[in-house]
């Protein structure tokens, strides 16, 4: 069925490796989403509802594997990314359980450990995974391709939020944390049949924080940063701010996130053909990023389901536009490094979430003295900044493929 649709939808047959890397994907993708919008709930109501240590738990995790991310990939030298990935599968269901055991008798205890297997998590899949990407991924059918994954996802977003909060209310959290543990096991066995990669990391710990600090990289490096920066916003302030509005509903937050969701699936899809065939991966993201900057400024005025609901639409598709076109260069820019492309993935694994954890700080400090919803602003700012700093980057790419051309 998927290569049929392939046939339809891209130039050239998807690599089997990248079939199989999206069947991992995918799987894991749906354990996630039953959870995603819902983790950080959970962990605001375990903390007694102090938003600042849900955000304190994030920034760490994000911290901790921005400075050891060196560390991992040069171990991942020895065993393979491919194995890298099949081990995630295991420390992936792992963190989910810990998660089954705590509650507010022991979360002192389990809190620590769950971020702890978070991170050693990261390690073992963010690199390979994006690495694997670049390799088995098409340069004509980037766009399309990263529009498979993105579509999938929202296509998972229309049904599993609002399924997620209906088991939450009937059954509690302990029934999705199981169902998340099984989706992430299974998704270890596409993974093991990924065609191996023959990359190997080859820089020492101070070469790589030379190549990051270096002027040379400095704007693509600001650019990931305040990415990562946009991105702790959107996947922890969020969701605790419309449960907050929708005053503890969960089905409710499930509904809601289902409806603004559902209409951005087909969209993403001619997005991603578009950006391929017609339109300026550069222009989408300069057009894109104005738009999806005015969805943050308008989120700070919601008062109500309806209004969550009309801006959370507007928002959602405007991110399309920059998030298809910001991941398609960043593909572009990561395969274009030829044998450093995993190099150049712990560069911006590093930025990313530094920029993360750095946000953080600045969240915390606006929800003290302005209140959540201002919280938004930074995200408007964050979002502004890695455009105006990726901008000169992008340009750079474009004329060196250009080259490749001629």
């Amino acid at each position: 069925m998927l290569n049929f649709l392939a046939k339809r939808y891209f130039d050239a047959p998807l690599s089997k490796s990248l079939v199989r890397l999206y069947m991992g994907k995918t799987m894991a993708m749906t354990g996630t989403a039953l959870l995603g919008l819902f983790l950080p709930i959970f962990l605001y109501n375990l903390f007694d509802e102090d938003f600042k240590l849900v955000i304190i738990y994030y920034g760490l995790a994000s911290l901790f594997y921005g400075l050891t991310v060196i560390f991992g990939v040069q171990f991942l030298n020895k065993i393979g990314f491919r194995k890298g990935l099949q081990i995630s599968v295991f420390l992936g269901a792992l963190f989910y359980a810990i998660f089954y055991f705590t509650d507010k008798s022991n979360y002192l205890y389990l809190i620590p450990f769950s971020l702890f297997i978070l991170v050693i998590y990261r390690l073992f899949y963010w690199v390979p995974y994006h690495t694997n990407f670049a390799k088995f991924s098409d340069h004509k059918d980037r766009g399309r391709q990263v529009s498979m994954f993105h579509a999938t996802r929202l296509v998972l977003g229309i049904f599993i939020p609002v399924m997620a909060g209906l088991i939450i209310v009937r059954f509690g959290f302990n029934v999705l944390f199981v169902m998340t543990i099984f989706l992430y096991l299974g998704s270890g066995i596409p993974y093991s049949a990924l065609e191996p990669t023959r990359e190997k990391f080859s820089w020492s710990f101070k070469e790589t924080w030379k190549h990051f600090l270096s002027k040379r990289r400095r704007k693509i490096t600001l650019a990931y940063a305040a990415h990562g920066a946009e991105q702790i916003i959107k996947v922890v302030v969020w969701p605790v701010f419309i449960y907050q509005i929708l005053r503890g509903n969960y089905f409710a937050v499930g509904a809601v996130s289902t409806l603004i969701i559902g209409v951005s699936v087909l969209i993403q899809l001619i997005l991603g053909k578009e950006i391929d065939l017609k339109i300026s991966k550069k222009k989408v993201l300069k057009w894109g990023s104005f738009f999806y900057t005015a969805g943050w400024i308008m989120k700070v005025f919601l008062t109500s389901a309806y209004h969550i609901f009309l801006v959370g639409v507007y928002h959602n598709i405007s991110a399309i536009f920059v998030q298809t076109s910001f991941d398609s260069l960043n593909y572009e820019i990561a395969a274009d490094e030829g044998h450093y492309v995993d190099e150049f993935t712990v560069l911006r694994e590093m930025a990313i979430n530094l920029g993360r954890s750095l946000m953080a700080g600045f969240v915390i400090i606006v929800f003290l003295f302005f209140g959540i919803q201002w919280i938004f602003i930074l995200a408007a700012l964050s979002v502004i900044f890695f455009n105006l700093l990726g901008k000169r980057a992008i340009e750079r790419l474009n004329r060196r493929l250009a080259s490749r051309t001629i």
